[in-house]
């Protein structure tokens, strides 16, 4: 069987450039970020899908600044399209699931590419043979790969070894209410316990790193509000930003030593507590600021619950306003808490193995700073990793996506449809 699907997925460069090609045509913006959604692009995969002979299903869930008011969802059954005896979803076994989401980023600074950021152009030349073009790789390295590995059951004429589902998913760039988290709070039954979930959309550029982890998330805004005064009478004010700006360095310092476990799973290994955005308060120097706003971003070890670290937070925002007396609110703009995936898991041995195969390296499982759709899926108790091999060009003017990472993350994908290490 390995041989087989191997040598297809060898073969399968014209598809690859073909589906990257095509893809890169619709420029799938979420409306936060200008652009219309992901509607276009997923009318094309539609069409692509149903001349290959792969039965999907769509589920649209509603968003009223998007085309036509949607944020399309597409599942594919892969066994099906390959006439599989498999269940297509079993609560003892599971199914394994890749899941890819269609949206993309803006392109950003348009002088900065070489050339057209929804025309991919291909170049030979060092790091390799690739593939230029915003989104190419992320994320549809991953959903091509996945593309391809299908297609290679199909043409080959072989039968997945276990129930195997492509989610092509919208909003994973801000924030996945209209695309995981939907599915999950309002189509639960998609999901079960035991299901297994790849998500090829971060990874490093051997292909090493599986991961398995995040750290709890947490984004505040701070607003002070004290008494505006003259500058020369500050006797008769109460300093916002005085009083902002004494919080915000004892919040980086004392959290950090409260909450000061580390964890090798992470880089960095602890705790981080930083402040970030200032919003501009008086327009003069001369005049005490009545009201002050900063913000936080906070990446939280898992073994420290949210409402731990708020808790703490609420304690020295009391002891700041009767200093300086003045009050101080804030708003939660983000608050993520994640459980890890167990690096022993059916699904980490299984990827371990293919990519080891694949690409000859020994995998080693991480925990990131940054926030994935992985967390909402943990969450729920299903396991699920972060995997691909990639240069992490993401978001980058003159984005590209190496031609033979994408056929062969299509290989560890069809090892792992295949139900072998």
């Amino acid at each position: 069987m390995q041989k087989k699907l191997f040598s297809y997925i060898d073969n399968a460069e014209t598809l690859a450039v073909e589906l990257e090609t095509e893809l890169c045509k619709y420029p799938a913006i979420a409306p936060e970020s200008g652009g219309q959604g992901e509607l276009d692009k997923t009318l094309w995969l539609e069409g692509w899908l149903t001349k290959r002979g792969f039965p999907f299903r769509r589920i649209d869930i509603k968003d009223e600044k998007a085309k036509e008011g949607i944020r399309p969802n597409l599942v594919v059954d892969v066994n099906a399209a390959c006439n599989s005896g498999a269940a297509s979803h079993g609560p003892a076994d599971g199914a394994l699931w890749i899941m890819s989401h269609t949206d993309v980023v803006p392109p950003g600074e348009m002088s900065l590419w070489e050339s057209d950021p929804w025309s991919v152009i291909r170049r030979d030349d060092p790091p390799g043979p690739r593939l230029i073009g915003r989104g190419v790789e992320d994320n549809q390295q991953g959903l091509v790969s996945s593309l391809i590995a299908a297609v290679a059951f199909m043409e080959t004429g072989l039968a997945p070894g276990l129930p195997v589902k492509l989610l092509l998913c919208a909003d994973e760039e801000c924030g996945s209410a209209y695309g995981v988290a939907a599915l999950l709070r309002e189509h639960s039954d998609l999901f079960g316990k035991s299901d297994l979930i790849l998500i090829p959309d971060g990874g490093d550029s051997n292909g090493e790193t599986i991961e398995i982890a995040e750290k709890n998330l947490l984004w505040l805004e701070f607003t002070t509000l004290g008494k505006q005064a003259h500058g020369s009478r500050p006797d008769l004010g109460a300093n916002a930003h005085l009083a902002g700006a004494e919080l915000a360095i004892r919040l980086h310092s004392e959290l950090g030593t409260m909450f000061n476990d580390r964890d090798p799973l992470f880089e960095p290994d602890y705790s981080t507590f930083q402040p970030t955005k200032k919003t501009s308060n008086v327009p003069n120097i001369n005049t005490i600021p009545g009201e002050d706003r900063f913000c936080m971003d906070m990446r939280i070890l898992p073994r420290y619950p949210v409402d731990t670290i708020l808790s703490a937070i609420d304690r020295l925002k009391a002891e700041i306003e009767k200093k300086h007396k003045v009050t101080i609110n804030y708003i939660v703009h983000q608050r993520v808490e994640s459980q890890a995936t167990p690096a022993d898991s059916p699904l980490v041995t299984m990827l371990s193995g293919a990519v080891e195969t694949v690409y000859g390296v020994k995998t080693r499982p991480i925990g990131i700073g940054g926030g994935t759709v992985g967390a909402f899926f943990r969450n729920r108790g299903i396991h699920c990793a972060v995997w691909s091999r990639m240069d992490n060009t993401a978001h980058q003017p003159n984005e590209y996506a190496l031609i033979s990472n994408i056929l062969g993350d299509a290989k560890v994908m069809a090892l792992l449809m295949a139900g072998r290490e």
